[in-house]
């Protein structure tokens, strides 16, 4: 008996494009930076974002290390000050919004997630399980008016560490007080997603979107939908199986 859905974010509930390497978002940050004793050029602030983005995952023991966007900023932050930064970890906070706003090119919802979601909240806790920050990830999904039918979020970047990481789903499970078996892993990475879901025991129903891996060797979906719509028939089949 399914007593629990579990959803990845991106490429899943949402349709989103975004471009890290776009100069332009750092001209911006580093604008917005300027403003309060940081003067770090555009092009030092993204080859210091890629640099200790990479450092911080080559420092990591974990197997899929997750690199923390506020740790980043504040590393920035440190290095390029002018004058005196009150609330260096505030600032941090900021500047990494405002290096998301920049980069972010496309936010919408596929459709029938939200009808789909309302549905399913009547019957069954929802959470969400994400690879990314949860400093990006919750206010876009505030912005998408979807966080309501989320019991709880978490987010990879909160942990160092990301899908497919069967921990993620263990520590999910464990606040739904449900079983593996009991609970639907719906994600659009064949690997990230259905890979790790399937790895910590939960049935998985794989999205064919626009975006994620579309292949793994060994790893099987529960379910195909093509169709956000489609998913209440996939949660009917799998909990009659």
């Amino acid at each position: 008996m399914i007593r629990a859905i579990l959803f990845d974010i991106n490429g899943t509930l949402t349709d989103i494009l975004t471009n890290e390497a776009d100069d332009t978002a750092y001209r911006t940050t580093a604008n917005f930076l300027s403003f309060y004793g940081v003067d770090v050029p555009p092009d030092v602030l993204k080859e210091n974002f890629f640099r200790i983005s990479r450092q911080q995952k080559k420092m990591s023991s974990e197997e899929y290390p997750e690199f923390d966007s506020l740790a980043v900023f504040a590393d920035i932050i440190s290095n390029y000050r002018t004058r005196y930064v009150a609330g260096k970890s505030a600032l941090a906070r900021r500047a990494s919004l405002v290096f998301r706003s920049a980069t972010r090119y496309k936010l919408e919802l596929y459709r029938g997630v939200w009808d789909v979601l309302s549905d399913l909240s009547r019957e069954y806790p929802l959470a969400a399980v994400s690879d990314g920050q949860s400093l990006w990830a919750e206010p876009e999904l505030k912005a998408m008016k979807l966080d309501r039918f989320f019991k709880f979020i978490l987010v990879s970047g909160d942990f160092g560490y990301r899908k497919p990481d069967r921990r993620l789903f263990d520590i999910a499970l464990k606040k739904l007080k449900c079983q593996p078996d009991e609970a639907i892993y719906v994600g659009n990475d064949m690997y990230r997603d259905i890979y790790g879901a399937k790895s910590a025991g939960l049935k998985t129903v794989f999205l064919k979107s626009n975006q994620g891996e579309q292949r793994y060797c060994g790893a099987e979906p529960d379910y195909i939908i093509y169709d956000f719509y489609q998913l209440k028939n996939a949660v009917d089949f799998l909990n009659n199986r």
